[in-house]
């Protein structure tokens, strides 16, 4: 680990492959991204932790429930938290259907119409991040950054919504 980089973030992120929805290519490549971008830069603490990070993370649906396991470095469970996903269902929804009119409209729509389309999308994705930075106070302390590459990847599980 080196020495620069602050304990208090992420450097390993699984997603439960029983949790992964089946979506298409675009999806797909949206959460390599997002994985990718998190381990690259990310601000992740939970709290009251009993050692210090970095920390792994496994992402997984149970139950219409989202499932937060934590992990130390070494592989040492460290806290799961569990957190419904009924306030998160209705902007993973929105986004989902903008996601599909923006992947159409990048194929065949004029550059202003893909602009206005990208707009949206960006948006419901900035109000699922805040939503999930505010389901996990008092668990986990993440940035907006790090809340938006959460978002990504818990919009890549499966979520029946």
């Amino acid at each position: 680990m080196s020495e620069d980089k602050p304990l208090t973030r992420l450097i390993d992120v699984v997603l439960d492959e029983g949790s992964i929805a089946p979506r298409g290519p675009d999806v797909e490549h949206e959460r390599r991204i997002a994985i990718f971008d998190l381990l690259e830069e990310n601000s992740f603490a939970p709290a009251n932790a009993t050692a210090p990070g970095p920390y792994r993370l496994k992402l997984a649906v149970q139950e219409n429930r989202l499932v937060f396991e934590v992990q130390l470095e070494d592989g040492i469970a460290h806290a799961t938290h569990v957190l419904s996903l009924t306030p998160l269902k209705r902007v993973i929804r929105d986004y989902f259907v903008v996601c599909e009119t923006y992947y159409q409209a990048i194929r065949a729509a004029s550059p202003s119409q893909i602009e206005a389309i990208d707009m949206g999308r960006r948006g419901l994705h900035d109000e699922g991040s805040q939503l999930l930075a505010e389901r996990l106070t008092g668990k986990i302390a993440v940035d907006h950054d790090t809340a938006r590459r959460l978002f990504t990847l818990i919009c890549a599980l499966h979520v029946k919504v």
